[in-house]
């Protein structure tokens, strides 16, 4: 197989053989969201992939490091971004002109390992055509933001990126003691001054009796979802949501053909560190409602997690970064339902304008008020 250097990737290079030939033309075939198969970009070639989710499993989490398959299916290779350092798995017949999480030009292949093969992902189903459309949407209603902005977007730099996550299921047996508050009510006489003049009120005055309480919760926690990206701002990960799991199809490497996928930077026992906080939140709450009772304190919560189950998956996401005065700025959409998120600079000119604008109004109401009275 012969290995032709691209000078324009940098230290990136383009291997001469395809991966997903095509019938027709031999043009290496990419998935197409708006048809879930395999097209030629070529010669308009069409091969099918079957989608099924018969067969996805949860792993046992204890073992994982032993018994989790390193083989994605055809020949992967890692790209790191020097600039972000983002760790992206590309077939070997892929190249990466920049960074899908920055912008960034400055990419380079390193010899290491995709990790733990994803058990399933959720295709694209949102085209690269309808994701521009929804941008385009999103910019225009981002009235501070500055003209750069725009411009940059209409350069259409926009990837279609597998983003990892772990689920976690598991049985969480539970233990706690708290305080539990009962109001009641006493009636209270006090002097109040009211006029110049002291007089006597009566009130009712709420308190609360404590009392120790203790007990058990059990629940079983099925699919707690946990980015696995140090790269994908958190918060806009969350606002992209919900990610239809019941979606999932088992993983085959030809849904990433055309696309790219992050390799977790979020390892599995850190993965569930993140699911347990989010399990604890859950039970505390449930122990809250447990209790029953107006107000409760002190609240200590023991708990045995069994039985514990992951699965690394791939979720479809459509991003757009570029740097704007030294920082980073990036756009995402769902690729499963369209939704649209991102973070955008603000034009100190814009807020300046409305400001000046705003105090201009604001003085020609109070000169028309001073000049009517």
């Amino acid at each position: 197989m012969e290995t032709v250097p691209d000078n324009s990737e940098g230290n990136i290079k383009r291997e001469s053989t395809h991966n997903y030939p095509c019938p027709s033309c031999g043009g290496n075939m990419e998935f197409a969201p708006e048809c879930q198969a395999l097209i030629c970009p070529y010669c308009g070639g069409k091969t099918d992939v079957e989608k099924t989710s018969y067969g996805i499993q949860e792993h046992d989490f204890f073992s994982a490091e032993d018994t989790a398959h390193q083989n994605w299916g055809n020949e992967k290779r890692v790209i790191r971004c020097q600039n972000c350092g983002a760790q992206t798995v590309l077939d070997e017949t892929d190249a990466a002109k920049f960074c899908a999480f920055c912008g960034s030009p400055h990419v380079v292949k390193q010899e290491e390992s995709p990790g733990i093969v994803p058990e399933s992902l959720i295709p694209f189903k949102i085209t690269r055509e309808n994701a521009l459309e929804g941008f385009k949407m999103w910019i225009k209603n981002r009235f501070f933001a500055p003209k750069a902005l725009k411009n940059e977007f209409k350069g259409g730099r926009l990837s279609g990126v597998y983003i990892p996550s772990w689920t976690y299921d598991s049985n969480a047996y539970s233990t706690y003691t708290a305080e539990a508050g009962t109001y009641y009510y006493e009636t209270e006489t006090r002097w109040v001054e009211e006029n110049g003049h002291r007089k006597m009120v009566t009130e009712q005055v709420r308190k609360i009796r404590w009392r120790y309480v203790s007990g058990r919760y059990d629940e079983f926690f099925n699919d707690v979802l946990v980015n696995a990206s140090n790269q994908v701002n958190e918060g806009l990960m969350k606002k992209l949501e919900p990610f239809h799991l019941n979606e999932l199809v088992m993983y085959k490497p030809q849904f990433l053909s055309g696309f790219l996928a992050e390799r977790y930077s979020i390892n599995l026992k850190e993965g569930w560190d993140r699911a347990k906080n989010h399990i604890r939140e859950e039970i505390n709450n449930a122990v809250i409602r447990q209790i029953n009772a107006d107000e409760v304190r002190c609240l200590s919560v023991d708990t045995t997690y069994c039985d514990i189950k992951f699965k690394h998956i791939l979720l479809p996401v459509w991003m757009s970064a570029y740097i704007y005065k030294g920082k980073t700025y990036r756009y995402m959409v769902n690729g499963q339902t369209g939704e649209v998120q991102g973070h955008a600079p603000i034009s100190p000119l814009k807020v300046g304008l409305v400001i000046l604008a705003f105090i201009a109004v604001i003085s020609a109401l109070v000169f028309i008020f001073n000049k009517s009275r």
